[in-house]
């Protein structure tokens, strides 16, 4: 144990040591995060009423991030796949990147929950009627807390094995990595399963919705990765394998092909059949009875994912390093979008009484947002700037560390 305390306080040290380049994002990240946390501080003591949701429209920005984010975390699982069950030895160093974001989604997952729920005393309700198994939600509680708890232990066990410098034991890690494969599909088709079963909500009532969930996921969370380790590769001392970013990218394109496929049949769905329930998809697409608050951003979604979807199929730009990283942003933000004012608002435009009631997200929910995702990429920092010198062998119990700051956020 007295190792461990040990192996903590040195990582410790090491996330407060790079140079300008490190301390300036992390500055950055710090302020965005404070303000974030302050007009959290407004909204528990004015309520919800500083947010754009009402009666009418009950779920807003804050579960649109969380729903993107439960993608973003199970996309660690296309790592794992191609290392453990096709033994790709590119990605066998990165599947802990992978997993780190992973639990950083997760976290920010769980934070979005928090500041949706208005109070945070609400979770003891939960707990104290959790209604398991016939509820979604007490579903979604346990899976999105196990795949954090598997991801945490994962990662921790690989990195301290590497600080040791011994390999670590198979079987204190291999069944969970495995389980994680089934828990990460798990985790987005509860959340997917939770908005299917809204019966009042016909907009969400489609089979189609899991799989969607699925393929949107596995095409951002690589994507994600894909900046991440551009970024890692040129801006530290750590080699990312050539042949990596190679295999996140055709992963990346097949799954963002089945994602607009099954838009397109969501869509046909809605439109052809041109039934009482399509009033949603309407309102969505081509907006309805004179209010559009969401037309643009849905097209906006749609032109930035095709965007990147003839980028990543065109062999020449597909190939160039640049272009790439635009893709891979233009379809984070295009998925984003889909995923989150795309699916969540409209299932509560009309609502069942027919009234339309547009929703606007307010500043105070907007800065609470981004307070959450500079701490979520605070945290992801984080984990990166430990984990390299432990993965290059400069970290290790018996190797002493120089924690002075330097030119290079990595020495």
């Amino acid at each position: 144990m007295k190792d461990y305390y040990r192996f903590l306080y040195r990582c410790f040290r090491v996330s407060f040591v790079g140079d300008w380049r490190y301390k300036a994002w992390m500055l950055l990240l710090s302020c965005i995060a404070l303000f974030g946390l302050n007009a959290y501080a407004q909204q528990l003591v004015d309520g919800l009423a500083v947010t754009g949701m009402t009666d009418q429209v009950s779920w807003g920005l804050y579960i649109a991030n969380f729903t993107f984010l439960v993608g973003m975390a199970a996309a660690a699982v296309m790592l794992v796949i191609p290392v453990y069950i096709y033994g790709n030895k590119d990605l066998h160093d990165l599947v802990i990147f992978g997993e780190l974001l992973a639990v950083a989604a997760i976290t920010m997952c769980l934070m979005f929950v928090t500041v949706d729920l208005g109070r945070p005393d609400r979770f003891l309700h939960l707990f104290q009627r959790f209604n398991f198994p016939g509820s979604m939600l007490a579903w979604d509680v346990i899976v999105l807390n196990g795949y954090l708890l598997l991801n945490v232990h994962i990662c921790g066990y690989l990195i301290y094995c590497a600080y040791q410098g011994r390999r670590p034991t198979k079987k204190f890690y291999i069944p969970f990595v495995f389980l994680a494969i089934v828990w990460a599909v798990s985790i987005h088709t509860v959340t997917a399963f939770l908005y299917v079963g809204l019966g009042g909500r016909p907009f969400w009532n489609s089979a189609i919705i899991a799989p969607r969930f699925l393929a949107s996921a596995f095409a951002a969370g690589p994507a994600f990765l894909i900046i991440a380790l551009r970024v890692i590769g040129t801006q530290t001392s750590y080699k990312v394998p050539r042949g990596a970013i190679e295999t996140l990218r055709k992963i990346v394109t097949v799954a963002l092909a089945v994602n607009m496929f099954l838009l397109i049949c969501e869509v046909f769905t809605e439109f052809y059949t041109d039934s009482a329930h399509g009033a949603s998809a309407h309102y969505l697409f081509l907006g309805l009875h004179g209010y559009s608050g969401l037309v643009p951003w849905i097209w906006t979604a749609i032109a930035l994912n095709t965007f990147a979807l003839a980028v990543l199929f065109i062999g020449p730009l597909a190939r160039s390093a640049g272009w790439q990283n635009l893709a891979c942003l233009a379809m984070i933000v295009g998925i984003w979008i889909e995923k989150g004012m795309g699916l969540i608002v409209p299932a509560f435009i009309p609502t069942p009484l027919g009234e339309i009631v547009e929703y606007v997200p307010t500043r105070a929910e907007t800065m609470v947002c981004l307070g959450i995702w500079a701490a979520g990429l605070l945290l992801f920092t984080i984990f990166v700037r430990v984990t390299i010198p432990v993965l290059s062998g400069r970290l290790t119990v018996d190797q002493r560390y120089n924690f002075v700051s330097s030119s290079s956020p990595t020495k």
